[in-house]
């Protein structure tokens, strides 16, 4: 069984290696989330050190899909930190979902937990990008996100190629 939990700053910090071995196996699958392929764990690694002093400092939430036995299954992120005039919105991040756990509604599953904890943050608005044409986009919509517009270009896919971004919204 799948458990959906929020990591303190300190389990984010412990994760660091299995959260990096998520994002190289996103990235070299084809992932559109930031980073070009190859990513190499230390890279991994560093970013994912930067997130969890986020998560220590207050500024997001990590939310984590774990397997009975303990395996990082996929990963969402919800940045709180945003402009003192945006104090009402946060945005969602990273949502990443292990290639041998897809299509078995991880993802789903860590949308919806985002979505609360963006309540119980007092959030009222999310936003979100993600590339034009993946299975995420197919998720979003169907979770009931609202499309904004798509930016063609907007950037490289890991191995080099444009691409466009979907830009959503999702009131709560």
């Amino acid at each position: 069984m799948t458990v959906i939990r929020t990591l303190s700053g300190e389990e984010a910090r412990a994760a660091v290696p299995a959260l990096a071995d998520l994002l190289i196996d996103c990235v070299h699958g084809g992932a559109g989330v930031s980073f070009m392929a190859p990513l190499s764990q230390p890279r991994a690694a560093a970013f994912w050190s930067g997130i969890a002093e986020g998560v220590a400092a207050g500024q997001r939430r990590l939310l984590v899909a774990e397997a009975a036995d303990g395996a990082l299954l996929g990963t969402v992120q919800l940045v709180l930190a945003q402009p003192e005039n945006q104090p009402h919105r946060a945005d969602l991040a990273k949502m990443l979902v292990a290639s041998r756990a897809r299509r078995q509604g991880i993802g789903e599953r860590l949308m919806r937990a985002a979505e609360d904890a963006g309540r119980a943050a007092g959030k009222t608005l999310l936003v979100l990008d993600t590339v034009t044409g993946s299975a995420a986009e197919r998720l979003y919509r169907r979770l009931g996100w609202q499309e904004v517009g798509v930016i063609p270009n907007f950037a490289l896919s890991p191995e080099g190629d444009p691409g466009g971004a979907t830009f959503f919204y999702k009131a709560l």
